[in-house]
């Protein structure tokens, strides 16, 4: 029997204008994972505005923060400080890309936002990445960043899972335009979407316990 794919997850930031979340709710959309900082002092406007609207319409809160070229622990203080103390039914993910206004963050530090992560919340974030870290790690595994559940981004029809992991928990299969279909969400149009590798019970188990 093959395995249950959920495809009802998206993620945002502050490009995505004027969601209306009822509207995706009623469609069927479970999940919404927001771009909250990025670096050590950037924010995203829309973050804060947009969860209490998400959270009315019934959808699960997640929050990311979009790792530069600095100080890991730095970046993880910044990042849970604006997601606040109440996180513990949230997912929190570190976005482990290159950076195209600046340095980019280094496997060094993307270790030391993870653990920090880990030690003030008693859980390791998920990771966001694809070829970025494909191409740090090669074929090797990482006994630390291994711990964080993966969170492939991939516009393909097959999703290829990096060695460090034994499975993808989301996989962001389209940005919208780039990538399979479906690319849109009732009341939020063209954007992100993510697969989750289970079925809508698991997803809302999953995100409630915040990834654990």
């Amino acid at each position: 029997m093959a395995a249950t794919i959920t495809n009802t997850v998206i993620d945002l930031s502050h490009h995505n204008t004027k969601p209306d979340f009822a509207k995706a709710a009623a469609d069927g959309l479970q999940g919404v994972i927001h771009k909250a900082t990025q670096g050590q002092s950037g924010v995203d406007p829309t973050y804060a505005p947009r969860r209490p609207k998400a959270e009315a319409a019934g959808l699960l809160w997640g929050a990311y923060h979009f790792g530069t070229g600095s100080d890991g622990v730095k970046q993880a203080e910044h990042f849970l400080k604006t997601v606040g103390p109440d996180h513990a039914s949230m997912l929190l993910v570190l976005d482990l890309e290159g950076n195209p206004t600046g340095p980019s963050m280094t496997l060094e530090e993307a270790r030391a936002f993870v653990t920090h992560v880990r030690a003030v919340t008693g859980r390791w974030p998920g990771l966001y990445s694809g070829h970025y870290v494909k191409e740090l790690l090669h074929a090797q595994k990482d006994p630390v960043l291994g711990q964080c559940w993966f969170w492939l981004a991939q516009y393909g029809p097959t999703p290829v899972v990096p060695p460090a992991w034994a499975k993808w928990t989301f996989w962001q299969y389209t940005d919208g335009a780039i990538g399979p279909g479906p690319h849109e969400v009732p009341g939020i149009g063209a954007c992100d979407r993510d697969k989750f590798n289970g079925d809508a019970a698991k997803l809302t188990t999953f995100w409630k316990a915040g990834g654990v």
